[in-house]
């Protein structure tokens, strides 16, 4: 599985239907298309949420970023994700 970071924005019809209900519904569209919710944060800012994912591939990632926009009114930009250990090896020379 690879890690993908989510971050969303409402739109302004959105953020008049938060509720957990919704996070529920995220969670759901998130499993059905093959991925797993790590972590979630609501934030202040350019975006709304950030979320780390995790997803079998980028098709995967971005199946569910399409269908949690259908579903709930928030975009969402994904960017694949190291942790710094793995980067490390990987630029550092070091396998």
């Amino acid at each position: 599985m690879t890690t993908f970071i989510m971050t969303g924005k409402y739109s302004a019809e959105a953020e008049k239907q938060i509720s957990a209900g919704r996070t529920t519904k995220a969670i759901e569209i998130i499993q059905q298309c093959g991925g797993r919710l790590v972590a979630a944060y609501a934030t202040l800012g350019k975006t709304d949420l950030l979320a780390i994912t995790e997803f079998p591939d980028a098709g995967a990632v971005m199946k569910a970023s399409i269908a949690l926009t259908k579903a709930l009114g928030i975009s969402f930009a994904s960017v694949p994700a190291l942790k710094v250990e793995e980067f490390d090896r990987l630029v550092g020379g070091k396998s």
